[in-house]
């Protein structure tokens, strides 16, 4: 399963000052960038649902030239939500009851349907009389156009446009051209890679689209092509390694219930032992057990042989 709203604060978090620049530049003429500031979270109990709420990314920001300062409150919301424009209403007046500072709402809905508007404001009004009208901003990343923003030298564009309204038959295109503009921005490692795992993440190609991937990166001017084919080697790199972790991992659950079937509860040391051995010696003690006939034949063997450095 994908966490999404782990991956989407990660990117806003950090590159919120970029995120204002690109969906919001209005924003960027009264926005003092040295003064933002990442909030704790605030937590929020519905007592009659049962629920529990956390707010997304709540930073404060002065007014440029100004003493004075206002919140801006940023959701991801990557499930459609009937009532969303409700709880985000509460999440507004409690947070203005606390900080009785001026909150600027926004929200990027991410998830891939439905593609109708999604609703940006929430209202309580009779047929005489408006009590209530509370807006906020709405980026709705599935009615945005990828090609809209390949010109756009910003990295919440390179990781964004990978969420975006895309043809299936544009993936590949899409993942070239994300990673295209990422190498041209010239981020630091830990950077790049954020980015680079968003994009991954959520254009997981197919084989066949693996095959066209490859194409359009032919397409790539030679300097940018041999930065991109780096991260696409990192890529490979990783994936092999979490495939020999996730392997281990089976393999010592796999050796520690045969050991239960054979021998009962193990020692806590001995099963941290086990538990480090390299997944050579785990095939190794899983054909061994076999010919174990008490607890002791365990510790023996554990004992003859040397974990390799």
């Amino acid at each position: 399963m994908i966490d999404h709203d782990r991956l989407f604060k990660e990117l806003l978090s950090t590159f919120f000052v970029e995120f204002v620049e690109l969906f919001f530049p209005e924003v960027m003429a009264y926005l003092e960038p040295e003064s933002v500031t990442f909030l704790d979270k605030e937590v929020f109990t519905d007592v009659t649902a049962g629920e529990r709420y956390e707010t997304d990314l709540l930073v404060q920001a002065r007014f440029r030239g100004q003493e004075s300062y206002f919140l801006i409150h940023t959701e991801n919301q990557s499930t459609p939500d009937i009532n969303f424009n409700r709880r985000l209403f509460r999440y507004f007046a409690r947070l203005h009851e606390k900080f009785a500072l001026p909150i600027y709402p926004v929200v990027v809905f991410s998830y891939d349907k439905p593609k109708k508007p999604a609703e940006n404001r929430y209202q309580v009004e009779f047929p005489d009389f408006k009590v209530l009208e509370f807006n906020y901003r709405v980026i709705q990343l599935n009615r945005l156009n990828w090609r809209d923003f390949l010109s756009r030298r910003n990295p919440v564009a390179s990781a964004l446009m990978a969420k975006m309204q895309i043809a299936p038959s544009d993936r590949p295109k899409v993942k070239a051209e994300c990673l295209r503009l990422l190498v041209t921005l010239q981020l630091d490692p830990a950077r790049m890679q954020l980015i680079s795992g968003f994009i991954d993440t959520y254009l997981d190609l197919t084989e066949s689209e693996e095959q066209a991937f490859s194409a359009e990166l032919d397409k790539i001017e030679p300097e940018q092509r041999e930065e991109v084919m780096q991260i696409v080697t990192s890529w490979m790199r990783t994936g092999i390694e979490q495939g020999r972790q996730e392997g281990r991992e089976r393999e010592i659950e796999l050796v520690l219930r045969m050991l239960g079937v054979k021998l009962g509860s193990l020692d806590p040391e001995i099963e941290a032992q086990i538990r480090g051995l390299e997944i050579d010696r785990l095939e190794e003690l899983g054909i061994a057990l076999l010919n174990f006939k008490s607890a002791d034949d365990l510790t023996t063997w554990l004992k003859n042989f040397k974990q390799p450095n």
